[in-house]
């Protein structure tokens, strides 16, 4: 059983919470003062010595990111690469994949835009083709439909784990299962879902996995990483390489070094890394499972919350769902609400239909407030969010 979170103290070390409701945690979340010390003070520290110098004095803390990721993940420290931000990290996976004409990508319809931009490219530059999975009865991926789906031309399935525009949980080992038994390549975007879902890749079965630092881990923005399996890591050469990440061996050759490293180059936000190790260390100690029964439980009271009110409907799917939830109000441009909210010191954010085109256009939806919780809000606060709700203009 997981021990409930101290919120009184957590909110005691969040500063942001004394200035504002901050309900954009799916965004970027406060990040609490250790993590804010770790990071001042290696900046300090390179104001003082210099960065080159200011690294080698803080080497131990530089490279504790590495295990604390590979605890958090249930993976070992050289699978680990840190990269600037999630959508790199995803990047540097997915173009390490040789492609041929006839290869397919499966791929869900809660799919995030970045990653739908890439898995076009491809598809124009090698021919390849893209297959959206059909979502079953509780709008999250059909595991059934993907098992029928998969054939020797399929060469990747890729997932968002938690989907930017609402608060479904992708069955990521369900996925896995079916990856595995299949010999298929598995890619994990797990942006949304680290810092506030345990996440462990041999129970989720995947090869590579993408996240941030900014949104649930509560981490310096500019710092992301990637977990790749040492299983199919020699199979990958990043799409490019610098002194850090391969070795120049001879006048006409190179060797790419053999850990997850690899993905990363020379130059890095080496503040932003002790701060990453920091914040992974802080969620481990509040621990994983209390974080989610918290986020979720939050969640939950918004949504039952927002679905009492006349003109007010909830979007969310799934048959599990996490800290965000999506909404509109009758008769309100979304990003009205979210601009009257903002007024009233209230952080909320908005999913657009560009950004989840497979998912948004069937629905007929052109956007959604978005409101995403962490264990440091309070049922107070989201009184303050449905009391500061606009009325439906159809009522008003």
């Amino acid at each position: 059983m997981s021990v409930a979170i101290d919120v009184e103290r957590v909110r005691r070390e969040t500063a942001g919470v004394a200035r504002v409701v901050h309900l954009n945690n799916a965004g970027s979340a406060l990040p609490p003062r250790p993590v804010v010390e770790a990071v001042i003070g290696h900046l300090r520290l390179e104001e003082q010595i210099g960065g080159y110098e200011a690294a080698a004095a803080q080497a131990g803390p530089i490279e504790h990111v590495y295990d604390a990721l590979a605890r958090l993940l249930g993976a070992g420290r050289d699978d680990i690469a840190v990269v600037e931000n999630a959508t790199r990290a995803w990047d540097m996976a997915f173009y390490s994949l040789p492609w041929a004409e006839g290869d397919r990508i499966l791929t869900a319809r809660a799919e995030y835009a970045s990653n739908a931009v890439a898995f076009l490219q491809t598809a124009r530059r090698h021919g390849v083709r893209v297959d959206v999975v059909p979502d079953d009865a509780d709008g999250q991926l059909d595991v059934d439909a993907l098992r029928a789906m998969v054939d020797e031309r399929v060469k990747l399935i890729a997932v968002t784990h938690v989907p930017t525009q609402g608060g479904l949980v992708n069955p990521a080992a369900e996925i896995g299962k079916v990856a595995r038994q299949a010999g298929i390549v598995y890619l994990l975007d797990a942006c949304q879902s680290v810092g506030q879902l345990p996440l462990d890749v041999g129970e989720i079965g995947c090869d590579l996995l993408s996240g941030t630092g900014r949104k649930f881990l509560r981490a310096p923005r500019g710092t992301g990483f990637l977990y790749c399996s040492p299983r199919i890591r020699a199979r990958l050469e990043p799409p490019f390489l610098d002194l850090h990440a391969a070795a120049w061996t001879s006048a006409d050759g190179y060797r790419v070094r053999d850990d997850a490293r690899r993905f990363e180059n020379w130059e890095t936000y080496y503040a932003g890394k002790i701060g990453l190790g920091t914040a992974v260390d802080y969620a481990l100690d509040l621990g994983l499972e209390a974080i989610e029964e918290r986020v979720t439980a939050l969640a939950a009271t918004l949504r039952a919350r927002l679905r009492a009110l006349p003109g007010v409907r909830v979007h969310d799917r799934g048959a599990r769902q996490c800290g965000i939830v999506t909404f509109t109000v009758e008769g309100h441009d979304s990003r009205d609400v979210a601009r009257l909210l903002g007024s009233r010191g209230i952080n909320v954010s908005v999913a657009l239909a560009d950004h989840a085109r497979w998912d948004f256009e069937p629905r007929s939806l052109a956007s959604v407030v978005r409101a995403s919780v962490h264990y440091y809000n309070t049922d107070d606060e989201i009184d303050r969010l449905i009391d500061a709700l606009p009325v439906p203009a159809a009522r008003a």
